[in-house]
């Protein structure tokens, strides 16, 4: 049986959802790991970006192995968890649900009646919960500074004071990672 390394929940979404004075949209963390870490569900989406070092991570899709230059999508509930090959370090961006949704129906409004029809539209277009992107190095280190900065802001705790500057941050990382489904015509 692995050691897995015990995971502190006041470093994900606690301190995003959990006290509303300290509500937050967006929120980054930079880690290393390099322990085994159990199976653990966020109740938001995640976007894990792998920085430096190898693991192997287990979740809906099985066992892969992912390395610098990965990207993990995973929506939210979805359980994953990681062995490090010696070490990982990651930045994970927490996104909350209803924002996520919301900029679903935002980009799609033109065929998009409302924010309902937003979430059955990101259901049908992004049908894997659980995805690895294979950015490669060169692509991933463009993200590099944007999740820096990220992460600075969110450490800062000043959501409402660096709102904008933080969602530009996201939206650029965002353009980059993100796939661009061509939308079936609302009819």
């Amino acid at each position: 049986m692995a050691d897995y390394a015990t995971t502190d929940q006041t470093e994900g979404p606690l301190t995003l959802f959990g006290d509303q004075s300290a509500l937050s949209a967006i929120l980054a963390r930079t880690s290393t790991v390099h322990r085994p870490v159990g199976p653990i569900a966020y109740d938001c989406v995640n976007v894990i970006v792998v920085r430096d070092g190898s693991a192997i991570l287990f979740s809906e899709f099985g066992q892969k192995p992912v390395k610098v230059g990965d990207v993990i999508l995973l929506g939210a509930n979805i359980l994953c968890g990681s062995e490090p090959e010696g070490h990982i370090t990651v930045t994970t961006v927490y996104l909350d649900t209803d924002y996520v949704i919301d900029q679903v129906f935002w980009q799609y409004s033109g065929l998009l009646a409302d924010r309902l029809d937003a979430v059955g539209f990101a259901e049908a277009t992004y049908t894997e919960p659980a995805q690895i992107l294979r950015l490669g190095e060169d692509r991933a280190r463009m993200l590099m500074p944007w999740l820096d900065e990220l992460f600075a802001l969110s450490l800062d705790g000043g959501f409402i004071r660096h709102f904008y500057r933080m969602q530009a941050l996201w939206f650029s990382i965002a353009h980059v990672i993100g796939p661009c489904p061509s939308p079936r015509s609302r009819g």
